[in-house]
């Protein structure tokens, strides 16, 4: 059993060689693959139609503020008119689609002027807004 013991160490020992060599380094960088599909971000433009994949999945519920929503579970997309004030007090009306907190739409003036939007919500059916000229406005749900 002891020879057997030895002949098996011996063979470990003599089969074990030293490298000085380093490691191969690889050239090309991989990227991590996600299995979590992100939806592209919602710009003032997403509101002047209504692609093939979002007119599948239109629906409209007229129990709720939204006009319309598109998407998955999880993923939904939902459109609203909104309304509010500028710094002169008069009335400012657009149009705005949301996915989770954020959106994006576009607003027109009393004076007919068009700008693009970008809102979140700050709580139930109040939008807060920054313009394309970083002034910023508070949304109601219509």
């Amino acid at each position: 059993m002891t020879k057997k013991l030895l002949l098996l160490f011996l063979f470990l020992f003599l089969s074990c060689k030293e490298t000085n060599q380093a490691p191969p380094v690889k050239e090309e960088t991989r990227q991590v693959q996600s299995f979590y599909q992100e939806a592209p971000t919602i710009t003032p433009d997403d509101i002047e139609e209504i692609d093939n994949e979002e007119r599948r999945t239109y629906h409209i519920d007229n129990q709720y503020k939204y006009k319309y929503r598109t998407g998955k579970q999880d993923y939904y997309e939902y459109n609203y008119d909104i309304i509010s004030k500028d710094s002169l007090g008069n009335e400012v009306r657009g149009n705005v689609n949301v996915r989770g907190k954020y959106g994006a739409g576009k607003i027109t003036n009393t004076n007919g002027v068009e700008k693009d939007i970008y809102v979140q919500w700050i709580r139930y059916g109040v939008l807060k807004g920054t313009d394309e000229d970083k002034k910023e406005y508070e949304f109601v749900v219509e």
